[in-house]
């Protein structure tokens, strides 16, 4: 918990990082505004403006997000199967508190933040394996995605999508078994930018920063979280993904 309370204190003592001149002539600086930061225990589901699980019902009976001791955790079964039938989906989407659900708008910069365990049953695989996506609902595809895939005969951790942002991030394996420090920045802007950084403990393992088209001139932006993959890749198993920490702030 020592790291929630760092990265918290870094999100709501953020510094400058430009200013406006406001009618008066007074320059007043852009601060990063904490917006959301759900505790699994206190929240639970309700930390999530949706849920996607086993829409085909495929798995009757089974829940495949909740929330466990200090973390959200996304199970995916070898059996289950979206209503596209090639793929499968168990994904929390969007960012709620209480009855406020923040909505990521044209040209707003953010910084969302969390901690990934990813075991080994989480394979990387040839077809698109999404455990992070950024996306406008029900529009297109997502703006970008976190994705292990397999590539030249390895695991690699990559930022996939159709923003202009691709980058391969880091050796995937290494990463699993562990709790992985994840953190995106990024403006809402077809002019945008991204920067990821993934930590291993104190150490960083990637800091990639790119330009990129990161609007679709309708409706709004809204992360997932979860195992979203092709059924189209051997060697898939029974998996999950656990997430904790969960933060967001906004510059304004």
């Amino acid at each position: 918990m020592e790291n929630f309370d760092r990265r918290k204190a870094l999100i709501l003592g953020a510094g400058v990082l430009g200013a406006a001149a406001l009618g008066t002539g007074t320059a007043h600086a852009a601060t990063w505004t904490p917006r959301w930061s759900p505790d699994p225990a206190k929240d639970g589901l309700r930390a999530f403006e949706g849920l996607e699980d086993d829409r085909a019902g495929s798995h009757p009976g089974v829940k495949h997000i909740y929330p466990e001791g200090d973390h959200w955790r996304f199970d995916m079964h070898t059996r289950d199967v979206d209503t596209s039938t090639d793929r499968q989906r168990n994904e929390a989407k969007g960012m709620r508190d209480g009855d406020k659900t923040y909505k990521i708008l044209k040209d707003e910069t953010w910084r969302i933040s969390y901690q990934a365990f990813w075991p080994t049953e989480l394979t990387a695989t040839t077809a698109f394996t999404h455990l992070f996506q950024m996306k406008v609902p029900d529009v297109g595809p997502p703006q970008w995605t976190l994705t292990p895939r397999q590539k030249g005969g390895k695991g690699v951790l990559t930022i996939a999508g159709d923003s202009g942002a691709e980058a391969d991030l880091a050796d995937y394996a290494p990463l699993q078994n562990k709790w992985i420090d994840v953190s995106w920045e990024f403006k809402a802007s077809h002019n945008g930018y991204l920067h990821c950084v993934l930590k291993d403990g104190s150490r960083t393992v990637a800091d990639v920063r790119k330009a990129a088209d990161l609007w679709r001139d309708v409706n709004y932006l809204r992360p997932k979280w979860g195992v979203y993959r092709s059924l189209n890749s051997s060697g898939l198993k029974n998996c999950h993904q656990n997430i904790r920490g969960l933060m967001s702030s906004q510059l304004v």
